[in-house]
Formats: C-alpha cells, structure tokens, sequence
C-alpha cells in the first residue's frame, strides 16, 4: 500500500522520539521511501545516526547549514505525505501560529503534500485550553490529528497524552491517505461470530469464536470502498463503525435466513461465522431441573449457509468460505470448497499456536477454485484482513 510512496517524517522533542525509530523501520518494510527532519531538541532524545541508518537517507536538523537551506522547499514539495511524530506541544503551537525558527518549521510552512502528525504530551498539557485552540487551528487548516493514547506517561502519571503507538501511526496513515478504494460500488454481506443453539430458556450449545476474524475482514471491505453487511452472532467484542450495518442474530436458522435474504445483491459474501452444525431437535420452554446422572439431547443438523449460497450464485458474485481443522486440512478444505461451489476457503490448523477461536492473530492458507494456494505466516487478523480482501479484489476484476 506504501510502496514508492514519499514520506517526509518530522521529529520534535519528546521522549516518546524514540518510538520514530520504530516507526521508519515500519514505513520502510511497507516499500516507503522515508526521509527524517528533526528538531535542535530532538536529538536529546534520538540520535540522527540511528534514524539515517534505518531510513538509508541522511537527516536533516539545522536550517543554516550548508545545503541545507533550499531543503526546505525542495523536502515540501517532494513528499506525499508529511507525518510529524511525534509532536510535541511546543512545535504545535510554533505550527498553529506560523512560527519559523527552525528546519521543520520552514519545512512545514513550504509544503504542498497532506499533513498528518501524532502528539506526545502530558496529560495536563494535553488537555489544556491553549493546546486544545491550537489543535482546533490545526484542523482548520485541514491537517490530521493522530488520535493520542491513554497509558502510563513520561511523569510518571496515567492518562491520556501518549503518542499512538507506530502500528496505529501506520494504519492510520495508510487508511486516510494510501488506501485504494478498489471495493466502491460493490457490496458486500460478512458473517460472523457464534451461534447459539438454545436447549432451554437459560442454556444452549455454542462455541469458542469470538467473531474477530468476522468483524475485521467486514472493517476491510469497508475501508475499501464496499457498503457492508455484517450479521452477527452472540459476541461481546465491539462492534465495528465505518458505516457498516450490524444485524445481530442468535441461532443457525437466523444466521441462515439473514443471510440468504441478503445474498442476492451481494457481489461478495465471506462466511466467518462459526455456525452450529447441530440443534437441539426440541428446545424445553421451561429450565431443565437436574435430577438424573444424564441429560441426553437430540440434535438435528443445521442448514448449510455456505453451500446454499453457492447453490444459487451467480456470474460475477464471489463467495469466500471458512475451514478449520486439525487433521488432513487441504484434503478437507479442498473438498469443502468444491463441495460448496464457493470460490476460495480459507484454511485455519488447530495445530497453530495463536490461530484460531479467540485469538488476534491467525494463521492461514488460501485455496481458490482456480487451483491456487497460499500459505501465508502468522500475522495479526488485521493483516490477514487484508491478504483475504487482496485476493478477493483479484477475483472480481481479473
């Protein structure tokens, strides 16, 4: 997403500077070239050396030095984006007011390129009525405020004030200024989460998924450009925004009649959702009473979403299916995927460590209906959010 982008980085003086180190390396693993501006007072807290030597460009501190000075102009126009992080509430107010006493300053007020910086500040600066009218000025003028984070700070103290940590600087950066809306126009229906299989009026039958998976393959699509569809079973993680619409469900049946009610103006439909296979064939309209040493329950077979929709798919519509196993997975995710006429599955191992049910990260191997497979390595599901919407942007327009 960032390749060859331009990235223009300025330091300020702040303890939380030794988080741009971190924060290069990331821009530069993403394919950025990134070149670092840094403050007389931020090299108390960072070595210049460290950050050229990650960045392979040399960094630039002193507004007078020889040849230097034109930088600022040239650096302006060069970038992309210019990401200011951290920034420290003494450079806010220098940027809010147009002041210019050093490099980045000069190089803030000369640029051309979109502006995005994350603050690093003590709680009480943070919040004080001076710093809050010159971020007010700051917005006005169309920048981007990298929300800041609550933890323990520089004083000791816990609160609100940290800078965004170099991850969430990143996709950040990558949401509001890189990300190819390649998914407009289309829509898209996810399922997610548990179902609950009532035996009574108190228990039922479940599983362990939390619907993380679900829910940011759903955050992906939107991001992307798709107006998504999310139906939900029983979870208690925090349900996603970017104007994604939630139909919350309990049981197979409501996962199954949603879903099908939604999948015939769906150009994408991605089955996460780890639905019962089996139901109470009678739930008890009172609460079962212990009284025996056994309970024995009949089950009944729930319906099969995944295969239903691949039953009445269309030319153009791409359906995603989900296998986890822990013996013989390609041979039963291959199978599962010509069985159901869906267009890819996506294998989870219970051999994994840290895949899987509850989990944020995952471990995945792609199978299409084309023959092609891709394993890919553990990475948090962000990440396999966007390797699975990757390929199935593939799907749709090649």
């Amino acid at each position: 997403m960032l390749k060859g982008k331009k990235i223009l980085l300025g330091v300020t003086g702040s303890i939380a500077a030794y988080k741009s180190i971190l924060l290069v390396r990331l821009l530069v693993k993403e394919g950025a070239e990134v070149k670092v501006i840094m403050t007389p007072a931020a090299k108390d807290f960072v070595t210049p050396l460290s950050l050229s030597t990650i960045s392979k460009n040399p960094v630039l501190v002193d507004l007078f030095e020889e040849n230097t000075w034109s930088n600022h102009v040239i650096l302006g126009r060069w970038a992309d984006l210019m990401l200011i992080a951290p920034l420290s509430c003494n450079t806010l107010a220098k940027m809010a007011n147009g002041i210019c006493d050093n490099l980045l300053l000069a190089t803030y007020l000369s640029a051309t390129c979109p502006v995005a910086a994350a603050p690093a500040m003590d709680e009480d600066m943070w919040k004080h009525p001076a710093t809050e009218s010159n971020l007010d000025k700051w917005r006005g003028i169309g920048h981007h405020i990298i929300p800041v984070e609550r933890g323990e700070l520089a004083s000791g103290l816990e609160g609100e004030g940290r800078m965004a940590e170099p991850e969430h600087i990143l996709k950040f950066i990558e949401e509001h200024f890189f990300l190819k809306k390649d998914l407009a126009g289309k829509k898209a229906l996810v399922t997610a989460g548990p179902t609950h299989e009532s035996i009574d009026p108190v228990r039922f039958i479940g599983n362990h998924a939390s619907g993380k998976m679900g829910v940011t393959i759903a955050e992906e699509l939107a991001r992307r450009g798709a107006s998504v569809q999310l139906i939900m079973g029983p979870s208690k993680i925090e349900m996603p925004g970017l104007g994604i619409k939630v139909q919350m469900v309990e049981s197979a049946e409501q996962m199954y009649r949603a879903s099908v009610a939604a999948f015939p103006t769906s150009d994408i439909a991605v089955m996460a959702a780890a639905v019962a296979d089996y139901t109470p064939a009678h739930v008890s309209e009172e609460k079962i009473k212990k009284s025996e040493n056994s309970l024995v329950l009949e089950l009944v077979k729930t319906k099969d979403i995944l295969q239903s929709l691949g039953e009445i798919k269309k030319n153009g519509q791409v359906v995603v299916g989900f296998a986890l196993e822990n013996r013989n997975e390609k041979a039963h995710a291959m199978g599962k995927l010509k069985k159901k006429n869906a267009d890819m599955i996506v294998l989870n191992s219970l051999n994994d460590t840290g895949a899987g049910f509850g989990y944020d990260t995952n471990k995945i191997t792609i199978f299409e209906k084309d023959g092609t497979e891709l394993a890919y390595e553990k990475k948090p599901k962000q990440q396999v959010a966007k390797d699975i919407v990757d390929r199935i942007v593939k799907m749709l327009y090649v």
